[in-house]
């Protein structure tokens, strides 16, 4: 059965279909999906619900209306709430959350990129673990052309995306990346036709959705433990990896193995 939620005013949509993938969806395509505030503030909110809630696996992020993944920040709020130093420090700390639920989201997240994918959009989709676009899909940083700087977290996160020198360019250039540029980069793992992205995300998300939940997640540990370079991010991967070989997942896993049949993995 689907469960839904809406957090910020039913502009960041939150479901579940029972087949443990989430869905997370920025849902305000007459403003080609660009976030306010509260949305970014709400981000967080969503992907807890999907993970701790849900039991999701795997958390699926698009764009709502079938166009544009985000244009990013809602500039018309930035005259009053984004003004100067002292008023961007309180709004990018909601920026820096909504890219820290994905960043550190206990299971992989998949970006689902259609059409424009900017600025803050860019960030949401950059701190993700994996993106795949359609031939629509758009990418710039426009922040060298609105005189404003982005997080530093945000910027770590365009530099894995990106690799370094791609990095570079579009940030001190603002000019959009052409998707042969970024699929050639890493940047997206692959590219499709727009009728047949979501039945390529659906199949990668059901793939892992299927494998062994704490396999998964310790390998994302490991991974993000590779990004940060923390001790303790290390320590935690170690945990992780070691608890997999005392988890009744593991003993399916071999007993499936043995038996020639499809392992049935429960996440303990």
């Amino acid at each position: 059965m689907d469960v839904n939620i809406s957090f910020a005013d039913g502009s960041i949509g939150a479901a579940a279909d029972g087949s443990a993938i989430g869905r997370l969806t920025i849902n305000r395509p007459d403003k080609r999906n660009a976030l306010t505030d509260a949305m970014w503030r709400a981000v967080p909110e969503a992907i807890d619900w999907l993970v701790n809630r849900q039991n999701a696996r795997v958390v699926i992020m698009e764009g709502a209306g079938g166009r544009d993944f985000s244009a990013g920040a809602d500039i018309g709020e930035f005259a009053t709430l984004r003004k100067n130093a002292e008023t961007a420090r309180a709004y990018e700390a909601g920026n820096s959350a909504a890219f820290a639920a994905i960043r550190h989201c206990p299971v992989p997240v998949i970006a689902a990129i259609r059409g424009i994918c900017f600025g803050g959009g860019f960030g949401l989709a950059a701190a993700a673990d994996i993106r795949i676009a359609d031939e629509t899909a758009r990418f710039a940083i426009p922040a060298a052309r609105l005189g404003l700087a982005y997080p530093l977290d945000a910027v770590q996160d365009l530099v894995r995306a990106l690799g370094d020198q791609h990095a570079r360019i579009a940030l001190f250039s603002g000019q959009e990346i052409p998707l042969a540029q970024a699929v050639a980069c890493g940047c997206v793992a692959g590219s499709c036709r727009p009728d047949q992205l979501e039945s390529e995300v659906q199949a990668l998300a059901a793939a892992i959705a299927a494998a062994a939940p704490l396999s998964v997640q310790a390998s994302k540990a490991a991974l993000s433990a590779l990004n940060s370079g923390l001790h303790d991010d290390y320590d935690r991967a170690a945990t992780l990896s070691a608890s997999t070989f005392d988890s009744a997942d593991y003993a399916e896993g071999r007993s499936a193995f043995m038996e020639k049949r499809k392992a049935r993995f429960e996440g303990r």
